[in-house]
């Protein structure tokens, strides 16, 4: 592999260049400030690094020999508990305390809505999860088994009207659970309309019903008397039906319903870690190039599809008419990304040190995608993600709350190399590891002044909130 000599450390050549050309410029700091302040921290921390695997290998040493000596005998498990807390894997529990995490957008702390992880070196899979923010029902139930395919309703090449009635139906049921009318049903509607800050539904029968929860009405789209989308909100989350009297749907439709849209995967985790495999340094930068184009919103991937070529690109902001007359209604497009760095345990020779050993990649990861979401707090791209201007990092593969403790500190001396202000960088905890479940309430505690949530596998616990 081909190194640029910088001060201290050994970069790679493709490393190097990506840096300087692309992830530098545009932020407040240059290039070689920033490999001096890696390097720095590579000095201050990389020892407690190499520190904290070690004492996983003792720990685990310690266990081996426990269950080696007690072969083929029942386990005893008050025995068992008492060795664990003797040799430091079991730590006590300790006082309760607050979550103290500021400035956190409501995606995290105060929608429920679902999660996305996506493969960050799959151009098209993460534009694809960010665009997932919105999704179309009609073709969600059209194209999956959620509708029976008897009675000729199949999903065939083209349009087929007797699955279509059925995705309608099924539509018009959700609508009615979730925004109900004050009367009648969403099935009765031959037409929407605004009024100030009502909306309005003729009925079949001629007669006109709002919503039994006016204040569900968000706001919509074109002409008040005939408008072209109207946007609806339940649980924090928001509905849009759209209306167009002349599509394939929308003509054989009452109220000229086209599809209706869905707000739907909140956040997405852009994953440097278990999706990927990256093993070089050309590798990494293919990852980081991916995420600054993610941050930037320049990200872009051409395929085939079906027999066509399809370009794929970020969304734009969804922009409505506020119900009530209350001006301009901006909806992010996109979901709020995540980016989840590897663990502790992970080096690269992407970096050397000044012993020209390979460098710990989770001190990389931070540094790297930190410098590249710093657009995402200043600049001209400020706040396309964040709009509290918060840096999410999730950090898998902890083995307790030492090596918690550790990744605050690391994240700590990122927020000063990058001149950011202390806990920009919000964490996400990974409980994957036996120490951290174990240990779960002492992991919280070290990181709590960052900390968004607890994610064990499929399961999120999210408890940050705005203060």
């Amino acid at each position: 592999m081909n190194y640029v000599r910088i001060g201290s450390l050994s970069v790679a050549k493709a490393l190097h260049e990506f840096i300087e050309q692309e992830a530098a410029p545009g932020t407040s700091l240059s290039a070689e400030a920033f490999w001096s302040g890696f390097a720095e921290l590579l000095r201050d921390c990389g020892t407690r690094n190499r520190q904290l695997l070690q004492v996983r290998d003792e720990l685990q040493s310690c266990i081996d020999q426990y269950h080696r000596e007690r072969f083929g005998e029942p386990l005893d498990l008050s025995d068992y508990e008492r060795f664990l807390r003797d040799i430091g894997y079991v730590l006590p529990e300790g006082n309760d305390f607050a979550i103290l995490t500021t400035n956190v957008d409501d995606e995290i702390a105060v929608i429920a809505g679902p999660q996305l992880v996506v493969p960050l070196s799959n151009a098209r899979y993460a534009l694809n999860a960010a665009n997932a923010r919105w999704g179309s029902l009609y073709d969600a139930l059209y194209g999956t088994d959620a509708i029976p395919e008897d009675g000729g309703a199949t999903r065939t090449g083209t349009y087929n009207k007797i699955r279509g009635e059925r995705v309608v139906a099924r539509a018009r049921a959700m609508l009615d659970a979730s925004v109900p009318l004050a009367r009648g049903s969403h099935r009765d509607v031959v037409s929407y309309s605004v009024a100030g800050a009502n909306l309005l539904m003729r009925l079949g029968d001629g007669t006109n019903s709002g919503l039994a929860r006016p204040a569900q009405f968000a706001g919509y789209r074109h002409e008040a008397s005939a408008p072209s989308a109207v946007l609806l909100r339940n649980h924090g989350l928001h509905l849009e039906i759209k209306i167009d009297r002349g599509g394939l749907v929308g003509r054989d439709d009452p109220a000229g319903i086209a599809d209706i849209v869905l707000e739907s995967a909140v956040t997405t985790i852009m994953d440097l870690e278990d999706s990927i495999a990256a093993v070089d340094a050309q590798d990494k930068v293919a990852v980081y190039r991916n995420w600054l184009g993610l941050i930037k919103g320049t990200l872009t991937a051409t395929f085939q599809k079906g027999g066509r070529t399809v370009h794929r690109q970020l969304n734009p902001d969804r922009v409505y008419t506020a119900a009530g007359g209350g001006g301009e209604l901006r909806l992010p497009g996109r979901s709020l990304m995540l980016v989840r760095n590897v663990g502790h345990h992970m080096y690269t020779d992407a970096v050397l040190d000044a012993s020209d050993n390979e460098v710990p990649e989770g001190m990389l990861d931070a540094a790297v995608t930190a410098l590249i979401a710093l657009r995402d707090v200043a600049g001209p791209n400020a706040k396309r993600n964040s709009r509290t201007g918060s840096i999410y990092i999730v950090k898998p593969k902890m083995h307790g709350p030492d090596e918690v403790a550790f990744a605050n500190e690391l994240l700590e001396r990122v927020e000063d190399m990058l001149s950011l202000p202390r806990y920009t960088l919000k964490v996400g905890i990974m409980d994957e590891e036996r120490r951290t479940s174990i240990n779960l309430k002492q992991c919280i505690r070290a990181a709590a002044d960052r900390a968004i949530f607890i994610n064990t596998g499929f399961l999120d616990r999210w408890f940050a909130r705005t203060r």
